[in-house]
């Protein structure tokens, strides 16, 4: 039977680049492997076809001769490419190997061993919440916690078998880590069932941990919570996770705040709001009022004519800066407020003051309200 032109079976020209040809295999590979395409005889046979051909135009020497003579160069046998005179076997097998490992995973290796797993693992992170008070988030705080963890047995050192007893080489893949299996004109290597791809079996496993490794204990930690961190910050401790399996290295602890709401003050980055109710009279005719602060009693001085929605800012008194020198400011909103109820005498009082005020009350705009403020002073 005529065979197709090895350039026409892959699809490429016949200057295509390594990196064309590779490219071209890779995609004709996933279509036609007899993986996907189970019984499917005419895929099997096109799988073969340009496995032949790449493993003949990916070689220098074997595409030189090929494109000097064509089919010709690799007839002096009826095992086809790679037997004849410019052969010597399946001569791109370690390209192959690549491409089905980039394909396949593991389940395909034709260039040998990949090497077995590395029985050493890294350990799990984990996350423990820590809720504050609005102060304790404000100016910093230590708290000890308990935390439950794996731990690296210290009866067998991680090995998970018994005291004075090593693992020994797994029987079923010899130490290799994987399990082969012949199909077709390739070779399938999938990770070993027994030692997982370690290459190696605990016959005679540690009492203490049996053969896991690692034991559950509790964990006690001092967090160190620094002056000014916010909502969810996290805060991490290397190596306070869990321990690695095989004696492999810690995970991490990730401590994530979660901080109260304080009664009256609302933060925004390292600035605090409160709203401060006061009296007509006491906008009108201007007071000192007393603020209580997250560092104790301050004084503000609310000036005469003073209008409700004024903010009066007290430098320094708000959040500390994270890490830094200096703080933020708290901000005091002035609200006047208007009584519900008012005795016989307020009321009287009242109107004797409203015979002296006149307001025209007529629609304005709000950049034109604070004028109005004018009025009473």
């Amino acid at each position: 039977m005529t065979k197709i032109d090895f350039y026409e079976v892959l699809s490429v020209s016949r200057d295509a680049s390594d990196q064309e040809l590779k490219t071209a295999y890779r995609k004709l590979a996933m279509q036609y492997h007899p993986d996907r395409n189970p019984g499917n005889a005419e895929a099997e046979d096109k799988f073969k076809e340009c496995s032949e051909a790449y493993q003949v135009l990916s070689d220098p020497d074997k595409r030189a001769a090929y494109d000097r003579y064509g089919h010709a160069a690799f007839n002096g046998s009826s095992s086809g490419a790679g037997a004849g005179p410019f052969g010597g076997g399946f001569g791109g097998a370690q390209d192959l190997g690549d491409i089905f490992g980039d394909l396949f995973g593991e389940m395909f290796n034709m260039g040998g061993a990949r090497g077995r797993a590395s029985r050493v693992q890294r350990g799990r992170d984990l996350r423990y919440d820590l809720t504050l008070e609005f102060e304790e988030a404000v100016f910093g705080v230590e708290r000890e916690i308990k935390i439950r963890r794996s731990e690296t047995c210290t009866d067998c050192k991680g090995t998970g078998a018994a005291k004075g007893r090593q693992p020994i080489t797994c029987t079923q893949c010899n130490g290799s880590g994987q399990q082969r299996f012949q199909q077709g004109f390739f070779s399938v290597a999938r990770t070993c069932s027994v030692c997982g791809g370690t290459g190696t079996m605990i016959v005679d496993p540690c009492t203490t941990c049996r053969g896991e490794t690692r034991i559950q204990t509790e964990h006690k930690i001092l967090v160190k919570v620094p002056a000014g961190v916010e909502q969810e910050t996290r805060i991490r401790y290397q190596g306070e996770g869990e321990a690695g399996k095989f004696a492999g290295p810690a995970g991490d602890l990730y401590v994530v705040l979660n901080i109260k709401e304080h009664k009256f003050f609302e933060r925004d980055g390292d600035d605090l709001h409160c709203v401060m109710p006061i009296s007509f009279p006491q906008a009108a005719l201007g007071s000192d009022l007393e603020i209580q602060t997250l560092e104790g009693v301050e004084t503000i001085k609310i000036p005469e004519g003073t209008q409700s929605g004024r903010e009066f800012r007290m430098r320094g008194k708000g959040v500390p800066h994270l890490n830094e020198r200096g703080k933020g400011d708290l901000i005091v909103e002035i609200r006047v407020q208007t009584p519900g109820k008012l005795s016989k005498q307020q009321k009287d009082l009242l109107r004797q003051l409203a015979d002296t005020m006149t307001v025209e009350n007529t629609p304005t705009s709000r950049g034109i309200f604070d004028k109005v403020k004018d009025i009473f002073q």
